[in-house]
């Protein structure tokens, strides 16, 4: 099983701490960046898409556009090299945890040779765009994703959405029996029960989410109550996914399209399926994977060619027939499996107030989910 965004495929030199220290030392430095004024940077894609709404000519710098990415290189490799075909555009693609090439980024300042961030969570962009680091986007390709899926102060886009869901083991749970909320997964029921995966970015966001919408204290009350209760700490989603199709472990909280793999590769007899919870709270949320433009970028130009590309027909089909993403612009065929975007009851949130990862980490770590 190697569809995680866990994993980080090399083909760059970047440094090599732990992720978890990575995410640290991002915290840490967004607390001291301030913004830098500079051009913007750029990326690379998958699928060749039918139109490219942006800047469609190939870089006249010397040099190929430079993208760090958080994105796992079995996933949107395949893409870049299509957008490399498609447009004529050289593409380096340097990979990591999505925290880490942020962070990576923040430490190399000006003199980063990153064109393009491309991550895995709106929490590390909006961490980007605090610390002053991404270039404005303009506005036709701000435009063509809903306002919810781009930042507000227009350095951002998703490219790809992200439902959280409680997966549930069909063997051992019905349906009507899953809480209506997260906070039905504190109840005596689910004692030693439960999976998480708290050094993932995707979970992470969602604290941060749970830390925006119902404040500080009901966070931290929320998670101790989790840990009282014995959920079980695992390294990423897939191993969550896993132990709940082995019976291990009833439910576990992660994205959408980890159970999506497991069908796909094992059948609809794997013992598991999604839940989407009914209830407008940070359980339900909708994550994006994005890009921005690094203010210091080479090459902007081909940065934001990169960016349309995301976003044309061909590359949002891509995500959802490869990927089992959520397509975030209309007219894309849906995976069978996920009910509509437009269906999913999901908070009010804004995804640029996902930034504060500093904040998450030190909630997480006060509580002891993370060690």
């Amino acid at each position: 099983m190697t569809f995680s965004e866990s994993a980080t495929p090399s083909r760059a030199t970047v440094p090599t701490l732990p992720v978890f220290l990575w995410t640290l030392c991002l915290a840490l430095l967004l607390a001291a960046c301030s913004p830098v004024a500079a051009p913007a940077a750029p990326a690379a894609p998958a699928t060749a898409p039918t139109e490219s709404p942006a800047v469609t000519e190939p870089v006249d710098a010397d040099g190929p556009l430079v993208i760090y990415s958080g994105r796992n290189e079995n996933l949107v490799g395949p893409l870049i090299e299509q957008f490399k075909t498609d447009t004529g555009i050289q593409v380096e693609v340097r990979y990591g945890g999505t925290s880490e090439m942020a962070a990576t980024i923040l430490e190399e300042g000006n003199n980063s040779p990153a064109d393009l961030f491309y991550g895995q969570d709106a929490g590390a962009l909006g961490s980007l765009s605090q610390a002053g680091r991404l270039a404005p986007l303009p506005a036709d390709v701000l435009e063509l994703v809903d306002s919810r899926f781009r930042n507000t102060q227009g350095d951002w886009i998703g490219s790809s959405g992200r439902a959280r869901v409680l997966v549930y083991n069909t063997d051992l749970v019905s349906e009507a029996d899953l809480p209506a909320d997260i906070w039905g997964l504190t109840e005596a029921r689910w004692q030693g029960k439960i999976g998480w995966a708290p050094t993932n970015g995707s979970f992470q966001a969602f604290v941060t989410a749970l830390r925006v919408l119902e404040g500080e204290e009901q966070a931290k009350a929320w998670l101790e109550a989790m840990i009282a209760n014995g959920v079980q700490s695992f390294a990423n989603n897939t191993s969550v996914v896993e132990a709940i199709g082995r019976g291990e472990i009833e439910v576990g909280l992660v994205n959408h399209y980890y159970l999506l793999q497991f069908l796909a590769e094992q059948g609809e007899n794997f013992p598991a399926r999604n839940y989407f919870f009914p209830t407008a709270t940070a359980g339900a949320m909708i994550n994006v994977a994005g890009a921005g433009v690094v203010n210091s970028a080479a090459h902007p130009e081909a940065a934001q060619t990169f960016l349309a590309y995301l976003l044309s027909s061909s590359a949002q089909q891509y995500f959802a027939d490869q990927t089992n993403e959520y397509p975030l612009i209309p007219g894309i065929s849906l995976n069978p499996v996920l009910p509509p975007l437009e269906e999913l009851v999901t908070p009010a949130l804004d995804l640029a107030d996902l930034e504060d990862l500093q904040g998450t980490l030190e909630l997480l770590q006060d509580v002891g989910a993370l060690e």
